[in-house]
């Protein structure tokens, strides 16, 4: 099987996740795209909506779409999750499955600061959702041999779908505000988050 990982705070998951996450199945054809909201992401500072609220959102987010699921692996780990030891798990329990991880461009240009990155491209493939003014003539030093190599091995590709143009940031501000995000959120998300009285 070839297993897709999506990470990310989902702090609200919206339609832009959805999006992507559904470009990121079609064009590698993977078989299940696993969200995986964050616990303590180290390199994320501020406040966060409880994870147990986020995992949620996410699980309502995707309750009638057979070929997403979600996992709570890097919400019960104890302290701050790092990528590599994910899929390190995820190779435990799947060692015959290809393993593929959703990245945003931004989040590829920054790879190298995070921990054990040649361990962790190593052992999984990536898959890059393309930002609008970002490409890899900007990577840095550090990255670019990798880069080249990766890309002719077939395991890195570029997501050729565009961005939906929202963020969890966005969506935020709007509700705080008291105003209604609607437009980019799915109807369940949007239900629970004025069911449980989230983001006031």
């Amino acid at each position: 099987m070839k297993l897709g990982l999506f990470g990310g705070s989902f702090d609200p998951i919206h339609k832009g996740h959805l999006h992507i996450a559904h470009a990121f199945a079609e064009e590698l054809a993977l078989d299940t795209v696993v969200f995986l909201p964050a616990g303590d992401p180290y390199h994320k500072q501020g406040e966060r909506v409880a994870a147990k609220h986020r995992l949620a959102m996410v699980e309502a987010a995707i309750a009638d779409k057979p070929h997403f699921a979600a996992s709570d692996l890097d919400m019960v780990r104890e302290g701050a999750t790092y990528s590599v030891d994910t899929v390190q798990i995820f190779k435990q329990h799947y060692p015959k499955d290809e393993l593929w991880w959703l990245l945003g461009m931004d989040s590829l240009l920054q790879l190298h600061t995070w921990k054990n990155w040649q361990t962790f491209v190593r052992q999984t493939h990536i898959a890059v959702a393309a930002r609008a003014g970002q490409n890899l003539m900007s990577a840095p030093p550090e990255l670019r041999d990798w880069l080249g190599d990766a890309l002719q091995k077939g395991s890195l590709k570029i997501l050729s779908a565009p961005l939906y143009d929202v963020s969890s940031t966005q969506i935020r501000a709007e509700l705080a505000k008291g105003k209604k995000a609607d437009e980019w959120l799915p109807e369940t998300v949007a239900d629970y988050i004025t069911r449980e009285k989230l983001y006031r």
